[in-house]
């Protein structure tokens, strides 16, 4: 019988959330590979399933992902379970499912729980695109190096979030996308599920204020809305000032033409040709 790679989705926090064809699988699977056999054994022990567990996380996953794979070529039937939510995303099963297609295994990913799409749906922006970065950076100069860079993309934004930074990463949101919205989703179909939505400042003062007062728990999920009118009208505004600098500091130079500085000023600042036509000959 051929073996195949199971890619089960675990619930992210409600039990309920449990698929009755992600319960036959783990049934039928020969073992079960875990990012932590601990949580994965309290799943399985809830639905009363009894299975040989094996260890699959950050720490093992390089060296034992090609392994498993000639397993289930060898016609092994191995699920995987991440903590929570659809393996794959943001954690080792990404490795694995690459080690089985490798091998030319079967893979078959079940639907299922994940914070990603909850959070995407439950903010409430109604852009139909979204882009989902994964952990946000720890470091502040890499969280602002990665906002800025997406500045221009027409979607929501969507990144997991640890409770200990969401204060500092709320910061860096307000500082580079002022004028956006924020939703902060917070413990996503649990008890003391919430979702905190406003413009950027206003999340960060309230996180803030949190952070500082009792601190702050549970799994988050960040959501930056889409870019607005109003910052559109920021960029535009600056891309215009900084083209007029640009405009004047050619026609000092007296090397180009006004037509080579009209192209110029469109190429380095997208602006229209009639607004760089203006600015070289006011300059």
């Amino acid at each position: 019988m051929p073996g195949r790679l199971v890619i089960c989705p675990t619930p992210i926090g409600n039990l309920g959330d449990m698929t009755l064809r992600t319960l036959d699988e783990l049934r039928e699977a020969d073992v079960v590979c875990a990012e932590d056999t601990r949580v994965t054994g309290k799943l399985l022990a809830h639905f009363g399933i009894e299975k040989r567990l094996e260890r699959l996380d950050e720490a093992t996953i390089s060296r034992e992902a090609a392994r498993i794979a000639r397993r289930i070529a060898e016609g092994e039937i191995v699920a995987f379970c991440s903590d929570a939510g659809m393996p794959g995303v943001s954690d080792p099963g990404a490795r694995l499912i690459e080690a089985a297609q490798a091998q030319n295994c079967d893979i078959t990913v079940l639907p299922g729980a994940s914070a990603a799409t909850t959070a995407y749906v439950a903010s409430g922006f109604s852009n139909p695109r979204f882009y989902f970065g994964g952990f946000f950076p720890r470091k502040d100069s890499e969280r602002r190096e990665v906002l800025e860079s997406l500045a221009l993309l027409d979607a929501v934004l969507v990144f997991y979030e640890s409770p200990r930074r969401i204060a500092a990463s709320l910061q860096a949101v307000a500082d580079v996308f002022p004028h956006r919205e924020v939703a902060v989703c917070r413990e996503l179909t649990k008890l003391h599920e919430e979702v905190f939505r406003a413009g950027a400042c206003d999340v960060r003062d309230e996180f803030l204020d949190r952070h500082e007062r009792c601190g702050i728990k549970g799994e988050i999920a960040l959501v930056v809305g889409p870019p607005t009118h109003a910052e559109e009208e920021v960029r535009r505004e600056s891309a215009s000032a900084s083209a007029a600098d640009r405009a004047a500091e050619l026609v000092a130079e007296g090397r180009l033409s006004r037509k080579e500085i009209v192209k110029v000023l469109r190429d380095e600042f997208g602006i229209s040709r009639n607004e760089a036509y203006d600015l070289a000959v006011q300059a």
